[in-house]
């Protein structure tokens, strides 16, 4: 071998020219590398080269090639270049250098503890790391953890004495690098150690965690800012780990990151890592934060925090503790109950809002709209408080304060949109009061930002109202914002397209008088493309246009699809994710406006989404050559889409390093990984697949079979987005196939298993692949929101194709359905547990509103069961009677209300086969009579009459008819609540339909009849006719005299709406008017 020439070439890589640079790695690996001798003369080179930075690539290179030819040496050579190395390693003094040898001695120890050699490497680097020179103590720790780092388990000797070491290292009094070099072993050791295998271990593990805080408080104390993040970055490891492992001590941590937080005496910096620890603390140890009850203290001190914001209208975009601390309140909000965190940040707002200080008054606000989100529900119930305030701080004197509460209407009006619509009248005109305060004066970033605000929150709360409501602003607020179509500043003219569509869709036909003239100013920006900026436009201008689509309709948008597709086609060649969405999105958008005369583009969507689904996500990573060094710690567009360039770390090789020990069988990693662009992408162009399936229909067929592969294989996918959407698509996929199959002459499914309606044999086969993917994920899926998503496609599939989803080729998927269900209403699903925690943890009473959405759409499943099943549901009640009538005694309306519908819903359902359980459903029911929340009562009223209708119990009903009745007639009186009257409308009419001769009829139908017709819950209206009917054909004295009362309300509910009446009820109804009219 030519060692002149080899080194030659190694120093031809760290050469400025990209072509010398391609030559030599060409001839390194075709002459080379292929040779055993060349791991010898890389070894040689690392050893005793002269220049540290060919040592150093010498490192980089060797590593890459020891899996390779490690184990070809020949064992007195490998002998002595293990001496060598580890004393080079020793004595280096250019840390990186350093470091790059120590994990080729990691690499080679892999090769070799494998074959059963080195066994003297750990008392080398015992001696080491115990030495009386802080540099070797440095080196051996370093070398313990990046070769615990490779081989994981495979680390000869006792684990008791690394941990003893340990306990002596990590209080190195001289050097931080050991410290911390200590912490990162740990980390490792942590990744591999099972608690309930290893208790000892697990105690170990536990004395060394107050060690790990001191360390990390030193480094944050003496500003060591490298050795500081990689101390908070073993803490953000640990929380992926097993939760006993800092279980001990957890409560302590988290106390220390609050206090270390809010010290405004502290680096920015410090401060942001521990409120980012905080935020995965609740992210992935919710129910431990939750139990020690320190919602309250985090949501007060990130508040407090939160004042130090400064400008929000300030360019710079880098991480403080008040963003950081915003990021944590959302968290907050959506991961914890509403007492832990709305209800305190709620009481405190007050101060904030009447504050004379201008940071607490925009803080007050942001954090509102940071919190919505995760507990609307709550919110909603206290708008009439929120409101008042909000709209004070519109007219606030400070520009930026006026500029924060237009965002929190926005993010109001986001999630509540038709509770916040509701206050239109007087919103609106507060926001154009803001925009025309500056509209003539746009030349400070400030007044900018109220203008892009008020479109932000019109864009918001327009999409809640009514089409007749939004008409009336359409005049107002088209002429405004169009204006700003074509201003100088991209965020502005962004912020007036997208208001401007939202106007669109919600006004609809109101938006005509504009169309022409919006599309003529919007048509020129979809085909720009000369710079990012252009090309971020296009998508908004794109998005927009799909709204105005949608608004007008069809044939007056006609004129301009062509050339929008072509647009759209195009954008999927430009480099741009964000711009490939869009196109995607479009497509969605034109087929449900165009349906099936969507045909003409389906071939180009189909290419262009089936190419979306196989890009291969790992083609992002990106390798940063020497060039691109003075980029680090910045952030570069690449297509598109903010990255920010990290410095290469000393690992350096194309293997993993990863012990795969650490792996275990739920790869609960993947939750902590980070989404790549392409995924994201992937996960809209699977939903937009759904949308275009369901309108296109038989059109699609062509396509079907490819597409449904490819979503079948994108349902295991690490990204839970890419999960949700491609289950949620083959659900609707099924759903529309099987519309398609009752159009072509399947007759209607009745309820009960097996199915009397045989499917197609095609539609059976695709049926039992999607139930048995979803039966796979369901039972495993640790992601919160795709499991609640399961639940709703499979409920809606039931309730639209019948018990003939249930079957597959195993038989029927009943009972794995009710085992998952149960798990989910009973809080013991993988999904409700915290993140490395078995299900045998304390079951906490309070939810957060979206563990309660789980929870809520579980239950929604049952009743979607019961609707399919019929009467043979009445056994699987004995499994699902415990666990929610438990809810229907919950201390939250919201559960007592689910749990009493759901139970009401499953009587109905189940008919007859409810007889057995009329005690106890009794008991519950006449109880939630006199509930204090108008939806559980409502709901409760509905159950009573369906209970009293199905039941074959009848002396039980009727031997509580007075209890029943004296506690009905106080609810007549609740005039300003719909629903319940018109619950309580059918509930009577019910009893009287079964108990006629029991019913004092002359007393209660005058009374029935104030109640008509009913304005809310029309399904009502079918035991309402129904019953009067009977009562007419029984020739009941009091009916026929009530008969000019009736006659107005007979013809308003056979007039508009339609939906008023089923086609039977409407049917017996026009009988009776002409009966009477005779």
């Amino acid at each position: 071998m030519d060692e002149q020439q080899f080194v030659g070439l190694l120093e031809a890589l760290l050469q400025p020219d990209t072509e010398r640079v391609k030559s030599a790695t060409a001839t390194l690996n075709k002459t080379y590398y292929t040779s055993p001798a060349s791991l010898n003369a890389l070894l040689q080179i690392i050893c005793n080269h002269p220049k540290p930075e060919l040592r150093q690539l010498a490192a980089v290179e060797a590593r890459k090639l020891v899996s390779k030819h490690w184990s070809s040496l020949p064992a007195d050579q490998k002998s002595t270049l293990r001496n060598q190395i580890c004393q080079f390693t020793l004595n280096e003094d250019t840390t990186l250098t350093r470091h790059s040898a120590a994990r080729v001695i990691a690499a080679i120890a892999t090769r070799d503890f494998e074959d059963g050699e080195w066994g003297d490497l750990p008392a080398f680097l015992q001696q080491a790391a115990t030495s009386s020179t802080a540099r070797h103590r440095e080196v051996g720790t370093y070398i313990m953890w990046t070769t615990l780092e490779t081989v994981g388990d495979a680390f000869p000797g006792k684990k008791s004495d690394l941990y003893t070491l340990f306990g002596s290292t990590i209080k190195d009094p001289e050097s931080a690098e050991v410290r911390v070099n200590t912490m990162l072993a740990l980390s490792r050791l942590a990744m591999l150690l099972e608690p309930d295998e290893e208790p000892k271990e697990l105690a170990l593990f536990q004395e060394m965690v107050p060690g790990m805080v001191a360390v990390l408080q030193a480094t944050v104390q003496e500003g060591d800012e490298d050795h500081a993040l990689q101390a908070f970055e073993v803490f953000q490891t640990l929380l992926g780990c097993e939760s006993a492992l800092l279980q001990k001590h957890f409560a302590d941590l988290v106390k220390f990151m609050i206090d270390l937080a809010a010290n405004t005496e502290v680096d920015d910096d410090y401060r942001s890592q521990a409120l980012a620890f905080l935020m995965q603390c609740v992210r992935y140890r919710k129910l431990k934060v939750q139990a020690l009850r320190i919602g309250e203290e985090l949501t007060l001190k990130a508040l407090q925090i939160v004042t130090e914001l400064g400008d929000l209208a300030s360019e710079d975009e880098d991480i403080t503790p008040a963003r950081s601390a915003l990021g944590l309140l959302d968290i907050l909000a959506s991961s914890l109950p509403p007492s832990q965190v709305v209800i305190p940040l709620l009481k405190a707002l007050g101060g904030y809002f009447s504050s004379q200080n201008p940071d607490y008054r925009q803080a007050g606000v942001l954090a509102l709209g940071m919190c919505v989100e995760g507990a609307p529900d709550f919110i909603a119930t206290q708008l009439h408080e929120i409101l008042p305030a909000v709209l004070g701080l519109l007219e606030d004197s400070d520009l930026k304060v006026r500029g924060a509460a237009l965002n929190g209407v926005a993010r109001l009006a986001d999630d509540l949109a038709e509770d916040v619509g509701k206050e239109h009248a007087t919103l609106i005109p507060a926001m154009m009061k803001n925009f025309d305060l500056v509209i003539n004066n746009l030349n400070d970033e400030r007044s900018l930002q109220i203008v892009r605000g008020s479109c932000h929150a019109v864009d918001s709360l327009i999409e809640g109202l009514d089409p007749e409501d939004a008409a009336k602003y359409v005049s107002e607020l088209v002429p405004r914002f169009s204006k700003l179509f074509h201003h100088e500043d991209l965020k502005t003219k962004v912020a007036s397209i997208g208001a401007v569509g939202s106007i669109a869709s919600a006004s609809e036909q109101a938006f005509l008088p504009f169309f022409e003239q919006t599309m003529s100013a919007l048509s020129p920006y979809v085909s720009i493309k000369d710079s990012q900026e252009e090309l971020e436009l296009r998508g908004v201008v794109c998005d927009s246009i799909g709204k105005i689509a949608s608004a007008v309709g069809a044939q007056p948008f006609q004129p301009y699809l062509m050339p929008l597709m072509q647009a759209s086609e195009e954008a999927l060649h430009l480099d741009h994710p964000r711009l490939r969405e869009t196109s995607y999105i479009l497509w969605s958008t034109m087929a449900k406006v165009y349906e099936e005369g969507f045909e003409q583009f389906l071939a180009g969507a189909v290419k262009g989404l089936s190419d979306c689904l196989e890009q291969d996500e790992d083609a992002e990573l990106v390798e940063l050559g020497e060039q691109a060094k003075d980029l680090i710690g910045t952030e570069v567009t690449i297509e598109g889409r903010k990255v920010k360039v990290a410095a290469a770390t000393d690992d350096d090789d194309d293997d993993s390093d990863l012990n795969e020990a650490a792996m275990d069988a739920d790869d609960e990693w993947d939750d902590l990984a980070g989404v790549s662009a392409v995924a994201m992408e992937k996960e809209i162009a699977a939903e937009v697949l759904g949308d275009i399936i369901s309108h296109s229909k038989r059109a699609f067929l062509p396509y079907l079979q490819s597409t449904i592969e490819k979503l079948l294989e994108l349902v295991e996918h690490t990204y839970e987005g890419i999960r949700k959407a491609a289950l949620g698509t083959l659900w609707r996929t099924y759903a529309t196939l099987f519309q398609m199959a009752e159009s072509d002459g399947m007759a209607k499914w009745k309820p009960g298993l097996p199915p009397q309606v045989d499917p197609p044999a095609d539609l059976k086969k695709f049926g039992n692949l999607v139930m048995t993917a979803t039966l796979a994920l369901w039972q495993d899926e640790m992601d919160r929101g795709t499991v609640t998503d399961i639940n709703r496609d499979l409920g809606s599939t039931l309730k639209l194709c019948g018990p003939s989803v249930l079957m597959t080729e195993k038989g029927t998927a009943v009972p794995e359905i009710v085992q998952q269900l149960l798990s989910i209403i009973t809080k013991r699903h993988p999904c409700q547990q915290d993140l490395g925690d078995e299900d045998d943890g304390e079951i906490l009473d309070e939810s957060s509103e979206y563990d309660w959405l789980l929870i809520e759409t579980a239950m929604e499943v049952v009743t979607c069961l019961s609707v399919v099943l019929g009467p043979a549901f009445g056994e699987l009640w004995k499994a699902f009677e415990k666990p929610i009538v438990k809810y229907a005694s919950s201390q939250e309306p919201l559960e007592r209300s689910a749990a009493v519908g759901a139970i009401a819903e499953c009587v109905g359902n189940m008919g007859e086969a409810c007889g057995p359980y009329t005690t106890n459903l009794l008991k519950l029911l006449v109880h939630r009579l006199s509930d204090e929340d108008p939806e559980t009562k409502s709901n409760a009223v509905y159950g009573i009459g369906l209970l009293c209708e199905k039941t074959t119990k009848d002396d039980e009903i009727l031997s509580q008819l007075p209890t029943i009745f004296g506690k009905i007639e106080p609810l007549l009186d609740a005039q300003n609540q719909a629903r319940l009257l018109d619950n309580t409308a059918g509930c009577v009419s019910r009893f009287i339909s079964k108990y006629p001769d029991k019913m004092p009829i002359a007393e209660v139908l005058p009374r029935l009849i104030q109640l008509l017709p009913l304005r809310e819950d029309y399904e009502e209206n079918k035991p309402i006719f129904s019953m009067i009917v009977k009562l007419y054909q029984a020739n009941e004295p009091t009916i026929q005299q009530a008969t000019p009362t009736l006659m107005p309300i007979f013809e308003q509910v056979l007039g508009p709406p339609e939906d008023q009446l089923e086609d039977e009820t409407r049917a017996q109804l026009v009988e009776l008017v002409k009966y009477l009219r005779k």
